[in-house]
């Protein structure tokens, strides 16, 4: 593929030299004499590189240089020189030119310093392609993660449930993110767009559920451990069901619901209808290989909620990691994570041993700690850190017996 280098220069001769001796270097100029000629070809996904006169009668080189800025801050732009102008050009180097050669130049240093600006465009193009694939790539591959024959038989059955429009029942052990799952099966459904509305099924009554639906009218209803749904409210529901609900419903459980409806403590026709479409999680134990990824991935979030720098992770600490069975899933991964970034390395296995609660106490008394040590024990700056309300703040602080003023520095 022939590399295109926008050339500007007013003068035909100096011109024609100059795309001569692209042309014998494997380039194809695109020869402009003026600013108002040129301004056409400069677009945020021209892959070339822009070769222009700083002198130039009407708009100059250094107003080719902003526009071009303009259009792509990394657009490759190198700025022939007439004799004298040096100063100028090493203004216009701080101004974000990629590099200035003086007239007449030598074809070998044109050549080489085109290579420099084509190595750095593409490096750049190459960067915004992957970027673009990433956010193009549907919600399973950004927000489910994992490399195991599990993760992405996972990711396979989310994408063919949610291009469904029938109710989904997702099931999976404590802490592995049915909420998470279910988010991903609404955002790849086509009703994607729409509200996506998450109800605790503990305690909802029947009114509740029937505006929890209509809340989430033209997108979905996630029904949290619907095996704690009151009696009443699961004939609501499956009355809703078969009549069509406003918003689809999916449900998430980490009981066995096919045994409860059995033993009576579920209501069975309920269990059958949204056990249609079933997702099931795999736990971090049926997939170890899964763990690295998964606790890089946390690692990273933690450091950015916490406001710090993401420490390295040791290929040993991994292995440790790899060696527990972790029965609460992703979501001790996460404390495990949270800690190890706090500086708390050695309490990464001891996560794998904690109750949920225990876990979540622990992650939030380790921020409340972080942001008071990022402020200097200014209660005020830490809660407006961590986007609290200044009472709620106060009283996270008297449950974990924390003192601002022990921040202090």
């Amino acid at each position: 593929m022939m590399r295109k280098v926008l050339l500007v220069d007013d003068d035909p001769a100096v011109r024609e030299a100059l795309a001569q001796t692209l042309e014998l270097a494997d380039y194809e100029p695109v020869s402009t004499g003026s600013f108002v000629a040129a301004k056409d070809h400069i677009r945020r996904d021209f892959a070339g590189v822009i070769v222009s006169d700083i002198r130039m009668p009407g708009r100059d080189g250094f107003h080719l240089l902003t526009y071009a800025r303009d259009i792509d801050p990394e657009l490759p732009v190198i700025l022939l020189t007439g004799e004298g102008d040096i100063p100028m050009a090493v203004q216009a180097m701080g101004k974000g030119a990629f590099d200035f050669l003086e007239k007449p130049c030598a074809a070998d240093d044109l050549v080489s310093v085109l290579k420099r600006a084509f190595a750095a465009r593409d490096e750049i193009l190459d960067q915004r392609k992957q970027k673009r694939e990433l956010e193009k790539g549907d919600p399973a591959a950004r927000m489910l993660f994992g490399l195991s024959d599990q993760a992405e038989a996972l990711r396979a059955r989310v994408r063919t449930v949610a291009a469904t429009k029938a109710e989904v029942l997702i099931k999976g052990p404590t802490g592995s993110g049915i909420s998470k799952v279910a988010e991903v099966v609404h955002l790849i459904s086509a009703n994607g767009q729409g509200a996506f509305v998450k109800r605790p099924a503990s305690g909802l009554s029947s009114q509740e559920l029937i505006q929890s639906c209509e809340d989430a009218a033209g997108g979905s209803l996630f029904l949290d451990e619907i095996s704690a749904m009151p009696t009443a409210t699961q004939y609501a529901a499956l009355d809703i069901m078969e009549k069509g609900s406003l918003a689809r419903i999916i449900a998430g459980s980490t009981a066995d619901l096919e045994k409860l409806s059995a033993d009576g403590q579920f209501n069975a026709d309920l269990f059958y209808r949204l056990d249609v479409m079933r997702v099931r999680i795999p736990s971090l134990a049926e997939r170890p290989e899964d763990i690295p990824v998964l606790f890089r991935q946390y690692v990273d979030q933690a450091a950015e909620q916490a406001g710090l720098t993401a420490p390295d992770v040791s290929s040993e600490h991994l292995a440790a990691l790899m060696a527990q069975d972790w029965p609460g899933n992703a979501r001790s991964l996460m404390s495990a994570a949270m800690r190890f970034v706090l500086g708390m390395p050695e309490e990464a296995a001891k996560a794998a041993d904690q109750g949920l609660n225990e876990q979540m106490a622990s992650v939030e008394r380790s921020l409340l700690i972080a942001a008071l040590g990022r402020h200097n024990g200014k209660a005020s700056e830490a809660a407006k850190a961590l986007k609290l309300p200044r009472k709620t703040f106060y009283d996270k602080l008297a449950r974990h017996q924390i003192r601002p003023e022990d921040y202090r520095r």
